[in-house]
């Protein structure tokens, strides 16, 4: 068993059955979700990213890479672009905090039985909220991603089969991974920052296969499946508690303009609920986001002093 943890090829293999397994793991995940892109399964995406890049970083220092070769910018290049991309997540996620906070003014000011007029206004100023958040993600969606990920895409499908074994396999490796973080990377932008049909891979056919494996197959054809069925794969921010918080905003609206208030208690209760629901599912990937951040940090650090002390 010895020699055969060292073996290249063991090794390489062993990190795409695993790059499989968890995206398979994914995959029966999404299918447990009756709530179609949760804050709870989003988080599970980002926490699969995160265990690429560590299983990425540590397969490095199995395959003893040779000092001075191409690998280590590749390795460098794919981590700065799981940087660069985080970072715009996390400004497309922060940008719903002004939501939040107008949604649970409303609230406030219900269960504080202020005057109709003074809700009115709450409600408007959080619509608008909700108008500034979803151009502002579209911008951000349209400059800073797209471009990356479009390069991802083509970076893996220009690849041939003679390249998958340069380096110790290493290569194909990288292949695979950029294959894989390219569709998390995509859930992850349409759930937390804005679905762009004609952008996205799920409105393109088929997947990447990388060296014999198509990892994340099934689950890609999910996500074509399911933004036709809960989206009709139209465009905007998808993740489910917004959508649910936008829809409690609007239901209290009109039971305020109609002047309805006989189950008012139970509306506001159920607006409150779902704007707490956003904030902790928002909450959680920010820290999870920040969490990434050090450890992306840390893994380019120990692979730059790895070569430096050989």
């Amino acid at each position: 068993m010895h020699c055969l943890m060292k073996n290249p090829s063991f090794i390489v293999t062993s990190f795409l059955n695993f790059l499989t397994k968890e995206v398979d793991n994914l995959d029966n995940l999404f299918l447990s979700h009756t709530n179609f892109l949760s804050s709870k399964f989003l988080q599970q995406v980002l926490s699969s990213l995160r265990n690429f890049h560590s299983e990425l970083t540590i397969l490095v220092q199995k395959l003893n890479l040779p000092i001075g070769e191409k690998w280590l910018d590749e390795y460098m290049d794919e981590t700065s672009m799981l940087w660069e991309s985080c970072h715009v997540l996390k400004a497309g996620v922060s940008s719903m905090e002004n939501y939040i906070s107008s949604g649970a003014n409303i609230a406030s000011l219900l269960v504080n039985r202020q005057l109709s007029s003074q809700v009115i206004r709450s409600i408007d100023r959080c619509q608008r909220e909700m108008t500034a958040l979803q151009e502002e993600n579209k911008s951000i969606v349209e400059t800073k991603l797209i471009q990356t990920l479009s390069s991802l895409r083509f970076g893996v499908n220009k690849e041939n089969e003679s390249k998958f074994n340069k380096y110790n396999g290493f290569r194909g490796v990288l292949c695979a991974m950029r294959s894989v973080s390219t569709l998390l990377l995509e859930i992850l932008i349409s759930g937390l920052v804005y679905f762009l049909p004609e952008k996205m891979s799920f409105s393109q056919e088929g997947l990447t296969c990388t060296g014999g494996y198509q990892i994340g197959a099934n689950l890609h054809r999910r996500m074509v499946e399911g933004m036709i069925r809960f989206n009709g794969s139209g465009p905007g921010i998808l993740l489910f508690e917004l959508q649910k918080a936008r829809f409690a905003v609007d239901e209290v609206k009109m039971e305020v303009e109609m002047e309805n208030y006989s189950d008012i208690d139970e509306k506001v209760g159920k607006l409150k609920n779902c704007f707490d629901d956003l904030k902790c599912g928002v909450e959680g990937i920010i820290g999870q986001l920040d969490d990434f951040f050090d450890e992306i940090v840390d893994g380019r650090k120990m692979v730059f002093d790895m070569c430096s002390n050989r």
